[in-house]
């Protein structure tokens, strides 16, 4: 009855879906396990009717011309005139986020900030991004200061409560996210296309998945119907011969039998209040010295909602994913012993040829939405390759 299985229906699992039904011809079930498509990207009106992202702000941003044209098949888009901005609130001052040029003369005088300034530039280069654990290792001692308070006021605090972990700690790879730009760009991103669908992201979903030839149902555990040995994929129990692509998380595929992989979860505490704004005056404030949270997002300034009676907003809390149930793996904890772990699962569908692991989960690995997208459709073709 069917060609090919997503499981998973974020980003990842939407896309290779549609193509796979549209460019393929096959015939696509999609399970997922919770009673939405759209993966942690959902959003819909809370009990106000203030349109909510219930998993934390998700904001489209890329460079990649093919993947915004390929996305704007299924949705017009609010796109940010002035991009995404952040600020953070240090210690009740407001200042951008990435630390750039900006930055530095609200938080040194005019005289200091101009010779800092022309030294940050001589040494890197204007409109370059440098990793703060790199900025520490300079030499001139005043580029040093400049690292230690980013380091001290927008980075040290705010890492450890999203990790857990020292920054030390952390691999590269995620330290490197969230640099010291300079230039004069007060955009979170410097992608030409930013903002989100003008109508939401689970109307998106919804156009991807609208197709003759895919099949959605929600509730469903993969472990409930899929089970994996060396050399097979059985579904409901009988051999499945078509391609199978997992977006989910590898480890709870397999019952974590290695042991679980480590991840930060997320809490999210909603407020709605009765009045115009919540004064913040940015969609997005992380609180980068203070505070148990992380960042608050107020969401009308986030989607561009009109007419919204009184505002919602959502505060976020990190913590240690258990497993436990209710619980969302939002971020995997990159580090040599668990990529090891990893790869020890990943070894258990070494030798299923039409078994293809796609996204953050199943990779483990973080991507960007449009990176994200991206993939699908690279892998779509690969597998449509294989017939040719």
């Amino acid at each position: 009855m069917y060609n090919t299985i997503v499981i998973g229906a974020g980003i990842a699992g939407a896309v290779v879906a549609r193509e796979l039904a549209e460019k393929g011809g096959r015939r696509v079930l999609v399970l997922e396990q919770r009673d939405h498509i759209g993966g942690n990207c959902y959003d819909k009106e809370d009990t106000y009717g203030v349109l909510i992202h219930e998993y934390g702000p998700h904001i489209f941003h890329t460079n990649d011309e093919g993947v915004f044209a390929y996305l704007s098949r299924f949705t017009e888009w609010y796109l940010y005139p002035e991009g995404h901005q952040v600020v953070a609130n240090v210690n009740g001052s407001l200042i951008p986020i990435p630390f750039n040029l900006n930055t530095l003369h609200l938080v040194y005088e005019e005289e200091k900030a101009k010779e800092l300034e022309d030294k940050l530039i001589a040494a890197y280069g204007e409109g370059s991004r440098v990793p703060i654990m790199e900025l520490k290792q300079n030499e001139d001692p005043d580029i040093r200061q400049i690292a230690q308070y980013v380091y001290e006021n927008v980075f040290l605090r705010y890492t450890m409560k999203q990790w857990g972990q020292t920054p030390e700690e952390i691999s590269p790879e995620v330290t490197g996210r969230v640099p010291v730009l300079i230039s004069y760009d007060n955009r979170y991103f410097q992608d030409q296309y930013q903002g989100v669908p003008l109508r939401g992201f689970a109307p998106m979903f919804e156009g991807l998945l609208d197709h003759e030839n895919i099949e959605v149902q929600l509730g469903v555990k993969a472990t409930e119907r899929l089970s994996i040995t060396s050399d097979a994929v059985l579904f409901d129990g009988e051999p499945f011969s078509g391609e199978v692509i997992f977006t989910g998380a590898l480890d709870e595929l397999f019952g974590c039998k290695y042991g679980r992989l480590p991840y930060r979860s997320l809490r999210f505490d909603f407020e709605h209040l009765d009045q115009a704004d919540f004064q913040q005056g940015h969609s997005v404030v992380n609180y980068t010295v203070s505070e148990d949270f992380t960042r608050i997002t107020e969401f009308q300034y986030l989607t561009g909602q009109k007419g919204c009676d009184g505002t919602t907003i959502v505060r976020e809390y990190p913590f240690a994913y258990t497993g436990a149930e209710g619980e969302i793996p939002y971020y995997a904890i990159l580090n040599a012993e668990n990529e090891a772990l990893y790869e020890q699962y990943r070894g258990l569908t070494a030798g299923l040829s039409d078994f293809y692991l796609l996204g953050r989960l199943a990779e483990y690995k973080y991507y960007n939405m449009d990176a994200m997208a991206r993939k699908a459709l690279d892998l779509a073709e690969r597998i449509m390759e294989k017939e040719r």
